[in-house]
């Protein structure tokens, strides 16, 4: 198989790795400590590197030819040195802890973002992103900044404060040899700059292909049962195995530039201490005169053996940035898929018009009231001071009305044209026509899943647009086809409508549903928790139970998107009865295939490529002898 390479001209914004970063402002004084600890560390790494000298010079070679040498003074030097050790130790300890704590509460912050700006998208975006390249965000994408925050930040501080203080430490010993490793260093910083500058795209190409395989997985596991019935178990294996070996393919390059930098840089730092060590043994043998900070003299065994440790903690630091580098640019091309999902536009609400509950007085004038009544009013939030209780309030009625509506999902491909549509209170409309006919897209506008391109959707005569969005759909409620039920118990699964609800209304809802007598065959009744979307319920009951959920939210207008497709004939006998309760007294839009379901209806309306060819009550379209005529006495369903 022929292996493509992801392409290399996309770059990680700049500002990623700030914008990150200020998630962790609000626990400064955390990063404080943690800077205090890595500093701690840092000096106890380079004054046992200089110890050497001392131990060497002041400490050693003095005692050599000794006939009764004093150990004093080298066991003092040495318990200090190891207090240093273990001063260092336990600042290395807490740099880990505090970190980690601090990366765990950004994090959580950072899911915690990502979940509410999740609430407030349009359904538009989870309409064209698969649910696995969603959860990758919260999972993989995540995983990596955790890395990143609790290890490869702070090591990467930690070793860029290292060789300030190992290169200032190197020119106090020997200038000339310190030149000699800047030379090396410089070579060695050229092949990690010509490396990670590939692998940074290789690892933003291998997140993308990780969410898409992700999404794929996702995708079979919904679908195994479709897979198993028409035998594309071979053509999902196949179609897998490609989308893997492109992530194999990025994840290799990715890992491959960036791991292959630290043994690189391990080798050439041999080769830097076998230069220094030629030079410095020359100049140390010979007397050449040595340059540093202090001033000119010889370069001693101490000072050599000393700036030996510490050339190998220079360029050590060097080495561990690199490896760090992996965790980082990952992390980042992870940060960047987070920010770009944080900027996605939220769903746009200008309504002004809010839902509340109202009391009629024997005038018949309103009054909002906190408590439900069962009566409910459009309440207009205008600045004038003039405007009474009474002009604010307009009682909710339930009459729908949409005016010449067109709309496309995207440009140049109409799905609506020219629909008009009158539903007065307490009617049943129902609409009826072949899949993708513009049924449910019908549903969709007048719950402002989407907007109109052209025309008004009007409810009690206002402009939907000017209806707060969430009013709106407490207007309105919806049974749909595919039905979602939450991990829970059966009756907060039903509360689910309404999380005010009792629980005897919530059984009163059940009971109207029909609902009632197999919950109470559960295990545990109403308190039966279900998981994995109702998995151990059959469609039917799982749909009764979406139908509960509806009845529960008492709303004056209620939208059935083939509310009973999932159900059998003779469990669909039983829930009419609840149905027709559920529909009495609202305004009902009924989409259905099954003509039986919508023959009691006040007008059917029969759509064909988003347009309404055909109106009237079934009586009416049968002696019209049109589409629907055709469709009923051909004792077929509409597929």
């Amino acid at each position: 198989m022929t292996e493509k390479r992801p392409q290399m001209n996309r770059k990680i914004d700049k500002t990623t790795l700030v914008r990150l970063i200020s998630y962790l402002k609000p626990y400064w004084f955390l990063l404080v400590l943690v800077g205090v600890c890595i500093i701690v560390n840092a000096f106890a790494s380079v004054r046992s590197s200089l110890f050497l000298q001392e131990l060497i010079d002041n400490y050693i070679l003095p005692l050599l030819g000794q006939e009764n040498p004093d150990f004093g003074p080298l066991i003092k030097a040495l318990s200090v040195i190891a207090s240093i050790y273990a001063i260092g130790i336990v600042g290395s300890f807490l740099q880990q802890y505090i970190m980690q704590t601090i990366s765990q509460k950004s994090l959580k912050d950072i899911r915690d973002r990502m979940f509410v700006h999740m609430q407030d998208l349009p359904i538009k975006y989870f309409d064209t992103h698969s649910h696995g390249e969603v959860m990758s965000l919260y999972t993989n994408d995540t995983d990596t900044l955790d890395n990143m925050l609790s290890q490869s930040l702070p090591q990467g501080f930690s070793s860029l404060l290292s060789i300030i203080m190992v290169f200032i430490s190197m020119l106090s010993v020997s200038v000339t040899l310190t030149v000699v490793v800047l030379i090396c260093v410089f070579f060695i910083l050229k092949l990690i700059n010509k490396v990670t500058s590939k692998s940074a795209g290789y690892f933003v190409a291998q997140q993308d292909s990780l969410a898409k395989l992700n999404g794929y997985v996702e995708e079979m596991v919904n679908g195994q049962k479709v897979i198993k019935v028409f035998n594309h178990e071979e053509q999902a294996v196949e179609d897998f195995k490609k989308l893997n070996n492109t992530w194999r393919v990025n994840a290799g390059l990715a890992n491959g530039h960036a791991n292959s930098v630290y043994p690189m840089m391990f080798a050439l730092g041999y080769v830097q201490y076998i230069i220094l060590a030629i030079i410095g043994g020359y100049m140390s043998i010979h007397g050449i005169t040595n340059l540093s900070l202090s001033g000119l003299g010889l370069l001693t065994l101490g000072n050599l053996v000393s700036f030996l440790t510490l050339s190998r903690n220079f360029v050590n630091p060097i080495s561990q940035v690199a490896a760090q580098l992996n965790s980082i640019v990952l992390a980042l091309a992870g940060a960047s898929r987070i920010f770009a999902f944080l900027d996605e536009q939220p769903e746009v609400d200008n309504g002004y018009i809010n839902l509340v509950n109202a009391t009629e007085d024997e005038q018949g004038f309103l009054h909002e009231v906190p408590e439900h009544t069962g009566i409910w009013a459009w309440k207009w939030n205008v600045n004038d001071d003039d405007a009474t209780e009474d002009d604010l309030l307009v009682k909710l009625q339930g009459l729908i009305l949409l005016d010449y509506v067109d709309f496309s999902y995207t440009e140049g491909r109409q799905v609506l044209t020219d629909i008009n549509i009158y539903a007065e209170p307490g009617q049943k409309i129902a609409l009826v026509g072949a899949t993708g006919a513009g049924k449910t897209t019908i549903a969709n506008l007048i719950n402002r899943f989407y907007d109109v391109d052209d025309g008004k959707i009007r409810y009690d005569g206002i402009n939907v647009n000017n209806i707060k969005k969430k009013d709106l759909r407490n207007a309105i409620g919806i049974v749909l086809q595919e039905v979602n039920l939450f991990t829970g118990t059966v009756m907060e699964n039903i509360r689910y409508g309404n999380p005010q609800a009792t629980d005897e209304q919530c059984i009163a809802a059940a009971k109207l549903a029909n609902a009632d007598g197999f919950i109470r065959m559960l295990p545990k009744g109403y308190d039966t928790v279900l998981e994995g979307d109702g998995s151990g319920l059959s469609q039917g009951q799982r749909q009764l139970l979406s139908i509960a959920r509806a009845a529960v939210s008492d709303p004056p207008v209620m939208i059935l998107d083939e509310a009973t497709s999932s159900i059998d004939t003779h469990t669909e006998k039983l829930v009419q009865d609840g149905m027709d309760k559920l529909m009495a007294g609202r305004t009902v839009f009924v989409i259905a295939h099954r003509l039986s379901t919508v023959q009691n209806s006040d007008v059917i309306m029969v759509m064909d490529h988003g347009k309404i060819i055909e109106r009237g009550s079934h009586e009416a379209l049968i002696e019209k002898k049109g589409v629907y005529y055709q469709l009923y006495t051909g004792a077929f369903e509409l597929e």
